[in-house]
Parts: C-alpha cells; sequence; structure tokens
C-alpha cells in the first residue's frame, strides 16, 4: 500500500500535537498507510533547543533516505521546523525547500502556496528583499512558471490560468517605477506562452491581481518574491494553506504555518492545515 511519511517537526513546537490529530481527524484519504518520523519526547513544548533542532533535523533525513529508497514511500508531508534552531546547529539551508532541492539533487524548484482560494508560486523564495530585483532574472521566472503549470494542471485537470506578478508598484507604471517588468517580467511570459500558449498572462498590478485570482478569474498566481505572494495567501487561507515544493521526484508538502513555540503543549492548536497537506500529499502521488 502507498505510504505517506510525515515528520514531527521541531517537537518542542505543536508539530506534533496537529500530526496526532491530524491522524485522529478521520478526514485523511483511504488507501494509504502513514508513517510518523521523529520522536515528541525530544523536546520540551514551548522551549526550543539543540536537541529539538537535531532530532527535527533527523527526522528529515530519515524521510529523504526512505524516499530514496522505498518505491511505496509515495510523498512526504513535513511539519513546521525553526529555521533559527537549525541553522545554530548547523543546517546549512534556508528552509525545509532548499534542504529537499539539495538532498534530491534538484535544481529547478519552487515554492508553491495552496489553498481553497488561491494558489500561489514564488518565482524567488528566501532571500533578502533588497536582491530580489538582481537574482530575478528570466530563467528563474520561467523555470518557476514550468512548474507551477504543471501543479495547477495536475491539481485542476485542465490548462491553467496563471497570472504573473509585476515586481514594482502599478507593475512599474510603464517604466516610470521601474522596469524589471519590460526588461524580465514580460519577455518571461512571452518565453512561457511559446511553450505552452495562452496560459500565462501579466505583468499584473501586484496590488489587485490576488483579488481576482481569489474570485475565480486565474488558477495560480506567479509572485516574484515571499512576501508578496505569502501575505495575500495566508491572509485568505492560513487554515487551509498547503506549502508544495515543486521539481522534486516525490510530492513534499508543509502546513503553512510556523512552529507556534506559544501554544505548544497547551492543546489548542488547529490541525486544519496539517489535514490539508496530507490530503494534497495523497492526491499528488
Amino acid at each position: 500500500m502507498p505510504r505517506i511519511l510525515i515528520t514531527l517537526g521541531d517537537p518542542a513546537g505543536i508539530g506534533p500535537e496537529v500530526v496526532a490529530k491530524a491522524l485522529a481527524s478521520g478526514k485523511l484519504p483511504a488507501g494509504f498507510d502513514f508513517q510518523v518520523l521523529g520522536d515528541a519526547a525530544h523536546g520540551s513544548p514551548g522551549s526550543p533547543d539543540a536537541r529539538s533542532a537535531v532530532s527535527a533535523l533527523e527526522a528529515l533525513e530519515a524521510s529523504v533516505r526512505i524516499l530514496k529508497a522505498d518505491p511505496d514511500a509515495v510523498a512526504v508531508v513535513t511539519a513546521p521546523v525553526s529555521k533559527a534552531s537549525l541553522q545554530n546547529s548547523g543546517f546549512p539551508f534556508p528552509g525545509q525547500t532548499e534542504f529537499f532541492a539539495e538532498r534530491f539533487g534538484v535544481h529547478d524548484f519552487a515554492m508553491c502556496l495552496s489553498g481553497q482560494n488561491l494558489s500561489v508560486g514564488l518565482a524567488t523564495i528566501h532571500i533578502p528583499l533588497a536582491n530580489v530585483s538582481k537574482e530575478l532574472t528570466l530563467e528563474r521566472i520561467v523555470a518557476s512558471g514550468r512548474l507551477l503549470a504543471g501543479f495547477a494542471r495536475r491539481r485542476f485537470r485542465r490548462d491553467p490560468r496563471i497570472a504573473v506578478v509585476g515586481l514594482n508598484p502599478h507593475a512599474g507604471e510603464g517604466g516610470r517605477f521601474g522596469d524589471e517588468e519590460a526588461r524580465v517580467i514580460a519577455p518571461a511570459i512571452a518565453t512561457l506562452n511559446q511553450e505552452m500558449p495562452g496560459v500565462f498572462s501579466g505583468p499584473h498590478v501586484p496590488d489587485a491581481i490576488f483579488r481576482q485570482a481569489a474570485e475565480g478569474q486565474f488558477d495560480a498566481v506567479l509572485a516574484m518574491y515571499h512576501d508578496q505572494g505569502l501575505i495575500p495567501f495566508k491572509l485568505l487561507d492560513f487554515d487551509t494553506g498547503v506549502n508544495v515544493t515543486l521539481g522534486l521526484p516525490k510530492p513534499r508538502t508543509s502546513p503553512d504555518h510556523g512552529t507556534a513555540f506559544d501554544i505548544a503543549g497547551k492543546d489548542i492548536a488547529r490541525p486544519d492545515s496539517m489535514i490539508h497537506a496530507i490530503r494534497l500529499a495523497c492526491e499528488l502521488a
């Protein structure tokens, strides 16, 4: 039977609680086994430390080994980790997205968030805002667009409608507020539409396009940087949102929230996002 791996994340956070609640919810698809990786006893709720960080990393490494070795292991769902705690323990990656890409030797990968109202892909991920413009290349936008189109086509089972967002206010206002739209983003859209005619449009005005997408005019939005995409997404889909790493040989999903150390151990964490993450992993597997 196909098996979904689930890592507990940092055991000092709400990962163990939301995983347990999700597995007991009765809302997960039939036809899958679920294997939990990690040990809740390796963390004190609300008090992250080196031991809890090491436990989180060991679960991640174990998931990679199993995914590579076992054909029945068809996807992984990762509970939240503390990036700061991991990095203090020698973790060299900005986040779990980059960890899985490196471990699988994947160079073209992207971060995508998908919920009941929006699906958002990111052309750049965990970099300083000051670096976005110079990191935003035609090649990066095209690679992210291809991956987002593949995800949307698989999820919605048709050719998707994808809105590409401008970088600057008013999508540059004809060059008055920046030239990235004309110099990089529009040529990337043209390249993508040569491969997938009619799928991509833009560059769209950033402060309006997410509302149009949420109303159903688009199936997905390709944002140029992390917070441009995640702020509207979390506003609309915080409880149903799922983080998906695009480009991996097997699906990796994660709930779209953090470790919530402040409420860990209080039995008040909602498992909704974890349930959706497991369901989406099953759907994509």
